[in-house]
């Protein structure tokens, strides 16, 4: 009955955890310009290490909501609709793509964390673009302020928080399996 249990409940209580988990940090950031530098993406890049591709993005989907409805999960304890529609709306939308690539690399190739590193910066491509039309669209930019304001200030932060994920998730993950309490193991 006890591994009944554990198979069924457990990955949802870690799949809420980690959301929790993203929702708390989410709220800080460094101010560059009208995209903060959020350390969310730093945990998005985690999660899938700790929940699979899958249960991250659920996870994932379950921050966005939160703060779609309202709660002040989002840069600087904000929430609502009007921000998920808003500048910086596209960017939220890619963090779905971004866990579930970044999980896609992970889990295909678990023991190179240099194959897990590039398919973290493809995932990161893909946020940057979704983000980058959106914010066009909603600010009436062009490409060249787009990029000067929304992505080339953040490539070197969001490489350092690769690295960090890189180094930090592999553990966290043999450890949460060797506990036997890791959602997939």
């Amino acid at each position: 009955m006890e591994s009944k249990t554990k198979s069924s409940i457990y990955p949802l209580a870690m799949t809420a955890v980690m959301a929790a988990v993203i929702s708390a940090v989410s709220p800080f950031a460094i101010a560059l310009g009208p995209i903060p530098l959020s350390f969310c993406t730093l945990m998005l890049y985690t999660t899938p290490y700790i929940l699979g591709w899958q249960r991250g993005a659920v996870a994932t989907l379950v921050f966005l909501m939160l703060g779609a409805v309202g709660v002040p999960v989002f840069t600087g304890f904000e929430g609502g609709l009007g921000k998920v529609l808003g500048p910086t709306g596209g960017y939220m939308a890619g963090y779905i793509p971004l866990v579930v690539i970044t999980g896609l690399f992970i889990k295909f190739f678990p023991k190179s964390r240099a194959l897990q590193f590039l398919g973290m910066i493809a995932a990161t491509g893909v946020l940057y673009t979704l983000g980058t039309i959106w914010y066009m669209i909603q600010s009436g930019n062009p490409l060249n302020v787009a990029m000067k304001w929304c992505v080339i200030p953040f490539i070197p932060g969001d490489l350092i928080k690769m690295v960090i994920a890189t180094g930090l998730g592999p553990v966290l993950k043999d450890r949460l399996v060797k506990a036997n309490i890791h959602p997939e193991g």
